[in-house]
């Protein structure tokens, strides 16, 4: 009887009197909490981005309290607080909140059950502490010469097949981070990995959105994940799915093993740092997540700015046609001298970021004040990336796709806190790991497709454009465009004749890291008979 008293009472206690210590206490202002459920009826059920956004502008603050349950979470939605919260203050703000579904019930993240056997297999939810520090310190690094020839497949793949841009672009980028990871190219875009992985990446982007019914249901009462799956067979069927992947990575990584590749590098530093099996096909797993679903989404987002800003590409033509000329593609080397295409990149990834919300919460692992406010230790705290990057003072006119902002003499340019313009691969001690790479192959691949065609709107059976709509994207917290037909138009004949050597080069170049997968044959075969 006295363990029901007390669970009632926790039940029925309201989250001021659970987290705030009297009038030092003070959270930043939000919506008032109910009791038990917090604010979480008021989450809408899609893109709750511009739901916190539009809290902030009610409330008057960059940052605003919202409750799930009992637990509060903080959403920052401007450049200079995220600044000072998850970069200056990154030694306190490196940790990862629980999280019930995306974590917990997968094994991704230890549980907070003091008696749980299995700790975190996740490095992106991971608590921060030692062991996050050490599987952490593994980089991807200098990838040029394969990245390289794989965006001008892209453009040989568009040439010869434009309607299937969006797999071309999906087979690059899985082709990118699997020679990476395992020394393996993706040749076709038929190959199983790209449907395994984007159906992985796009199932995690889903269950970790705030405002989705079932995992809020278990945010706010943490207790019923203890229940069995028997009464939740729908949530249980999904969650599967992300076990499921951590298999067919690491079928993958076991094959790799001996081969010039990341994950042989994880395999040889496993005694070092104590790595378990699922830490390793965890890893694998964050790779083609940095690399494969974002980057990605990033070009189709580029496609869509292309087909519904055209006014912004005879500059960029222009500049292409100046430095590099119609008999070859660009080059690393041109970047110093392509300002604008670089300012073009730059506006790609600000416009409209894959990573919405900017990625995993942060969380503090002390307790902590600022600007007059408590934030407990613990505390789920995101930045809002839509509303960072649409913040009118930063950026005016924010639905315009406007690379001029990025240009030190034009008028649209204005001072933003974060030297590279934008914050959209996260912050402090927790930003992406794939940044790096993300961003070298975007401008390659953005400067070469911007060389090679015209992209425009499709048309219809009278010849007439057909609109595109620059808001209709997925409800992920990593999303991209819903589909949208475009043309692509090859700008030159001798532009035609240089896509078309390049890539046959390409093809012989990248032949070393062809090959079959046995692995992976056994992993499908296996999965198809238990479906």
């Amino acid at each position: 009887m006295p363990a029901c008293s007390a669970c009632t009472g926790e039940w029925f206690a309201s989250p001021q009197e659970v987290n705030q210590d009297g009038a030092d206490s003070l959270q930043p202002p939000g919506p008032m909490p109910w009791p038990i459920i917090g604010n979480t009826h008021l989450l809408p059920k899609v893109k709750p981005w511009y739901y916190f956004e539009q809290l902030s502008k009610d409330f008057r603050s960059p940052v605003i309290t919202f409750w799930i349950g009992r637990n509060p979470t903080v959403w920052i939605n401007d450049a200079q607080s995220a600044s000072e919260l998850l970069e200056k203050k990154a030694a306190i703000y490196s940790s990862r909140p629980r999280m019930v579904v995306f974590a917990e019930l997968t094994d991704m993240q230890q549980s907070s059950d003091p008696n749980a056997k299995v700790p975190g297999t996740n490095l992106v939810t991971m608590f921060y502490g030692e062991r996050w520090r050490g599987v952490g310190l593994q980089q991807v690094r200098r990838y040029r010469g394969f990245q390289n020839d794989e965006s001008k497949l892209i453009a040989y793949d568009i040439l010869r097949s434009p309607e299937q841009y969006v797999a071309h672009y999906e087979r690059y980028a899985a082709s990118v981070v699997s020679i990476i990871g395992f020394n393996r190219r993706v040749s076709s875009i038929e190959d199983p990995i790209i449907t395994e992985v984007i159906a992985v990446m796009q199932k995690a982007a889903e269950l970790n959105v705030p405002g989705k019914e079932f995992p809020m249901l278990f945010e706010t009462f943490p207790w019923m994940a203890r229940l069995s799956p028997s009464l939740f067979p729908w949530i249980f069927k999904g969650l599967g799915r992300r076990r499921r992947g951590r298999d067919f990575f690491f079928a993958l990584a076991e094959e790799a093993k001996g081969r010039p590749c990341y994950v042989d590098d994880l395999f040889k530093e496993q005694p070092k740092y104590n790595l378990r099996n699922q830490e390793i096909a965890s890893l694998a797993g964050n790779l083609f997540g940095a690399g494969s679903d974002t980057s990605s989404s990033t070009l189709i987002t580029f496609t869509l700015a292309c087909c519904a800003f055209p006014e912004v590409l005879p500059r960029v033509w222009e500049e292409l046609d100046r430095v590099v000329g119609p008999h070859r593609s660009p080059s690393w080397e041109d970047e110093p001298e392509l300002l604008y295409t670089k300012a073009f990149v730059r506006e790609v990834f600000r416009w409209r970021s894959v990573a919405i919300i900017g990625g995993q919460p942060h969380a503090p692992v002390s307790d902590d004040e600022w600007n007059g406010y408590f934030i407990p230790k613990g505390t789920w705290t995101q930045g809002n990336v839509w509303s960072i990057h649409h913040n009118e003072k930063d950026f005016p006119e924010p639905d315009r796709f406007n690379p001029d902002r990025y240009m030190k003499d034009s008028p649209s340019s204005r001072p933003f806190i974060s030297e590279k313009g934008y914050m959209t691969f996260g912050w402090g001690r927790r930003v992406c790991s794939g940044q790096g790479l993300a961003e070298q192959g975007t401008f390659i691949t953005v400067a070469r497709m911007l060389w090679a065609f015209n992209i425009q709107k499709a048309l219809d059976e009278q010849g007439k454009e057909i609109p595109v709509d620059i808001f209709s994207y997925t409800d992920g917290l990593n999303w991209r465009p819903r589909p949208f037909k475009c043309r692509f138009t090859v700008r030159s004949p001798e532009i035609r004749a240089a896509i078309e050597r390049e890539g046959r080069q390409a093809f012989q170049d990248l032949s070393e890291y062809d090959g079959e997968s046995e692995a992976m044959d056994r992993f499908f075969k296996h999965n198809k008979q238990e479906a």
